[in-house]
């Protein structure tokens, strides 16, 4: 089979592997998507190297079809998403609710080869863990694959809860940024986006954001209290790994208001930061690691239910033989989200 194999830093080769081998208890998928996210662009480019193997097969944001199983809980042809984080079950995080953040969790795309190939391994653990969702009758692949991102989405909001008559700064009109906008107009939030990129600005007002406002050419603070009637933001999401805008998000935000670091930050980012505002506002300070088994079926749910609306957000698609350039188009933000359709 063809896969995208990554394997230095920089370096991605369109190779010839072989099909995985199933041991018991495991199912091989067909990939029909697997969509690139910001953390397989940081690992392409070396910004990212925790638990990382070489060379291993990036791609966790994916859906597919059955293709052999050696599992009795699935059979050929069944559509499957797969929440890529395997937690342990056992340590104090698994024990105590917080599997997302557990001390000895596995994840597809670097320590399981990903779904950027023609067919990905998934493994029996995934399946007894409850990993594994089929996809709702009338979702495509695409959508389903969205799952992984929005699920993510859904866990930055329990962290730094949005409420209805809320006030939310969004940094970032990716395609993080635009499921945080859809989650909190759901909640019944006013959303304020903060977006330099014009044609990104408008879709985030087509997708729900109240007000898009481009930080380099509009005083964010004043359109901020102005929304807020002078009180400030009561939450502040930064979807775009960006260090200095930490402290912009702790001027925006109200006193005991909500900042959420949601994006991931390169190895080595520490920016400094306002502590005294965050003391003496009493800032709930906030940040995201990937997502619950439960965030994931809430996403498939929220997505076929069409709360979430992420069938517009794909904008590229490329087939495996042009992967390379997927994650070119994925790295400078030309599009908005982009899918590799094997």
């Amino acid at each position: 089979m063809r896969a995208l194999v990554f394997e230095r830093p920089n370096t991605l080769t369109l190779q010839e592997v072989s099909v995985p081998r199933l041991d018991e208890g495991d199912i091989l998928v067909k990939v029909r998507a697997c969509l690139i996210c910001g953390t397989d662009v940081r690992i392409f480019r070396g910004k990212k190297t925790k638990d990382v193997r070489l060379p291993s097969i990036l791609g966790h944001e994916f859906a597919g079809v059955v293709a052999a199983s050696r599992n009795e809980a699935f059979r050929e042809g069944d559509a499957l998403s797969v929440a890529p984080v395997l937690p342990c079950g056992t340590c104090y995080q698994c024990t105590h609710g917080e599997e997302n953040v557990c001390t000895r969790r596995r994840a597809f795309g670097y320590e399981f080869d990903g779904a950027l190939a023609e067919y990905v391994r998934v493994p029996q653990d995934y399946i007894a863990t409850g990993n594994v969702f089929r996809v709702p009758e009338g979702l495509s692949f695409e959508e389903a694959a969205m799952s992984e991102p929005l699920a993510c989405c859904i866990n930055g909001q329990r962290n730094s809860p949005v409420k209805l008559g809320d006030v939310v700064v969004i940094s970032g009109a990716g395609p993080i940024g635009l499921l945080h906008t859809q989650l909190a107009k759901a909640a019944g939030a006013t959303v304020i986006v903060s977006e330099p990129n014009a044609s990104r600005r408008a879709t985030a007002l087509k997708t729900g954001a109240d007000y898009a406002v481009d930080p380099t050419a509009e005083d964010l603070a004043a359109r901020v209290k102005a929304v807020s009637h002078e009180v400030g933001a009561d939450v502040v999401i930064l979807a775009i790994g960006i260090p200095a805008l930490v402290n912009v998000a702790i001027e925006l935000v109200r006193k005991r208001g909500w900042v959420n670091l949601f994006a991931g930050f390169s190895v080595g980012d520490m920016p400094p930061i306002d502590v005294n505002k965050i003391h003496y506002k009493e800032i709930n300070l906030t940040g995201t690691s990937a997502s619950t088994r439960k965030d994931h079926e809430l996403a498939l749910r929220l997505i076929a239910q069409k709360t979430v609306d992420v069938s517009k957000l794909i904008s590229h698609r490329f087939p495996l033989s042009a992967a390379s350039e997927a994650f070119t188009v994925a790295e400078t933000g030309e599009g908005i989200k982009v899918g590799v359709l094997p």
